[in-house]
C-alpha cells in the first residue's frame, strides 16, 4: 500500500502487514503487532479496522473468514510485494545512517 497516497508505510501499517503473513483475526493482529515490536507499537481497534479496510480496498490484504463480528485476514501477493519494498527501503535508510553512526 505504498503511498501514491501512501508511499511509505507507517510503523503500525508495517507491523499489521507483518502480522498478516499468517491468517489472523483483529485481536490476534493487535497481539502480534505488540509482540513483533516488543511492545513499542500498539494498535487500537479503531486504527486497526480503518487500516484493514484501506488495505482490503487496495488489494493488500483479503478477508478470509467472517463469523459474526470476528473477521480474519491474510496478506495478498501484492501486499507481500509492498511489505518487501518497505523492508528494503528501511534497510537502505539504516545503511545510509551507518555511514554517520558506525565510525
Amino acid at each position: 500500500m505504498a503511498r501514491e497516497q501512501l508511499q511509505t508505510l507507517t510503523e503500525p501499517m508495517y507491523y499489521i502487514l507483518l502480522a498478516l503473513t499468517e491468517e489472523c483475526c483483529g485481536v490476534d493482529i493487535m497481539e502480534h503487532v505488540k509482540a513483533l515490536s516488543s511492545g513499542r507499537v500498539t494498535v487500537g481497534p479503531g486504527t486497526l479496522y480503518a487500516m484493514l479496510a484501506r488495505f482490503e480496498e487496495k488489494g493488500i490484504v483479503r478477508l478470509t473468514a467472517s463469523e459474526g463480528r470476528r473477521k480474519s485476514y491474510i496478506i495478498t501477493e501484492e501486499g507481500m510485494a509492498e511489505l518487501r519494498k518497505e523492508y528494503l527501503r528501511l534497510q537502505t535508510l539504516v545503511r545510509d545512517g551507518a555511514f554517520f553512526f558506525d565510525k
